[in-house]
């Protein structure tokens, strides 16, 4: 099993996006696809057409009782979704206490990794939707991937929060004394405009080495996506968004793009 984290410490750069449609088309190549949503405000959610208040069980409830084997965890914590090899750990609006509550119990940092673990004969892939902020979320999902995105919108504000992305990277891996595959992957970029042109230029200056060498560019038909629930390659499979999420993937199966950080 893979296992493939989607993160930013800036919101609005691309992550949920970015995880459905990478899901949607390991799905469509057969893999068995789980997506776990990190994040409290629970766009993932929310994008497969779901209410976190709805469930019994969601992530909150693996890190209050940190079930450690595939016994341990009950049925219905992974909810099935309508879309074939493609399932779902819901978001609950409590993990946004997660670090109040449960931050100084030993162990915390793991509970993703042991979930995942537990699960590795079921999964052929896992991509885990991250909170924009540093805690013990950010952390767990670190600290389980093999492979980790990084989208950032070829915008000014969005550049300059990668910064804080990459302090966060190279702070987990001195903590766990292991190299982390990285990728950087400009998203939301706009020929059109000098500003997205001089933000991507930016981006292949300061991180050479670590940035994909395409772009994913802006592309309309992920709002009709996410409006219809549904992921966007089903709906919008030659669009020019899906396209590239296509290149993306194969970039990253291939490990052609994977990076270490020193």
């Amino acid at each position: 099993m893979k296992i493939w984290t989607v993160a930013n410490q800036k919101g609005g750069v691309g992550k949920t996006t970015s995880v459905v449609t990478l899901g949607g088309l390991l799905a469509e190549k057969k893999q068995r696809v789980l997506l776990i949503d990190c994040d409290p405000h629970a766009s993932l959610t929310s994008y497969l057409g779901y209410d976190c208040d709805a469930f019994d069980y969601t992530l909150y409830n693996v890190f209050e009782e940190a079930p450690k084997t595939r016994a341990d965890i009950p049925s219905k914590l992974i909810q099935p979704t309508e879309f074939e090899n493609l399932s779902l750990i819901s978001s609950s609006l409590a993990l946004a206490t997660l670090d109040k509550r449960f931050s100084q119990r030993p162990g915390m940092g793991l509970i993703i990794k042991q979930l995942t673990q537990a699960l590795a004969d079921e999964y052929d892939y896992v991509l885990l939707d991250c909170p924009p902020i540093l805690g013990v979320l950010l952390i767990n999902a670190l600290a389980a991937c093999e492979q980790l995105v990084i989208p950032v919108q070829t915008e000014f504000l969005a550049i300059k929060g990668l910064d804080r992305m990459m302090q966060t990277l190279n702070m987990v891996i001195k903590a766990q004394h292991h190299n982390l595959h990285h990728v950087i992957v400009p998203t939301m970029f706009d020929r059109r405009t000098k500003a997205s042109v001089k933000s991507l230029r930016k981006l292949r200056d300061d991180y050479e080495g670590q940035l994909w060498p395409r772009v994913i560019p802006v592309d309309t038909k992920f709002r009709d996506a996410s409006q219809a629930h549904t992921p966007p390659h089903i709906l919008f499979s030659e669009s020019h968004g899906v396209e590239a999420y296509r290149k993306l993937l194969k970039d990253l199966m291939n490990h052609s793009v994977a990076e270490k950080v020193a």
